[in-house]
């Protein structure tokens, strides 16, 4: 199955008090704080609010102040797609310099390939077993460090709590597609908050 998700850009901006001001090409911004290394607590202009929880495997779970919950999967390159990939989210503020010039000239084809949807549903010890993977991740990733080692396998998860740095060449790549300029998010209702984590 293509995916075919509407793409929103964004820029994130720290702000004097240690906040995040995420400004969405769609007009929309998000006020971002990070309460732990794998929480972060948002709200945005449209009035809503709620929590981002990142768990194992890139997953991000999204917890409205409502009670509603929906995930999302980090693809890398800091993009993120959400809500059953109908929305990709693509982090600008990274892609600076030549970095950005050389990812711009690559075009949507590049942006949007080999994009893996996020869960559309996950039980309680789903989400635990994906905590505890993080956690395992990251202490092997922090041993490596002390070490001056490291592996391919822990970097992802070092990309995710440092929130979308530009990975090094020997790390995950994706193959470009033929994607239309025109991507219609006709589906999605005003309950989608799109945001990204960190």
């Amino acid at each position: 199955m293509k995916l075919e998700p509407r793409v929103l850009t964004y820029k994130d901006e720290v702000l004097a008090d240690g906040s995040v001001r995420r400004s969405f090409s769609d007009g929309t911004y998000e006020w971002r704080r990070r309460q732990s290394d794998w929480v972060v607590e948002w709200q945005d202009s449209q009035g809503y609010s709620g929590v981002d929880e990142l768990l194992g495997d890139g997953i991000i779970k999204r917890t409205l102040s409502n009670g509603r919950v929906f995930y999302a999967r980090e693809q890398g390159y800091g993009r993120t797609l959400w809500y059953g990939g109908r929305v990709l989210t693509i982090n600008q503020t990274s892609f600076g310099g030549r970095v950005g010039m050389i990812l711009a000239s690559l075009g949507a084809g590049f942006l949007l390939g080999s994009l893996v949807p996020p869960p559309d549903y996950l039980t309680p010890e789903e989400e635990e077993m994906l905590r505890q993977k993080l956690r395992e991740q990251m202490a092997r990733t922090n041993d490596a460090s002390m070490t001056g080692g490291s592996s391919v396998g822990d970097s992802y998860d070092d990309e995710s709590q440092h929130a979308y740095e530009i990975e090094s060449s020997n790390e995950i790549h994706y193959d470009p597609v033929v994607v239309e300029q025109d991507v219609d998010g006709s589906d999605l209702t005003d309950d989608f908050d799109i945001g990204d984590f960190g």
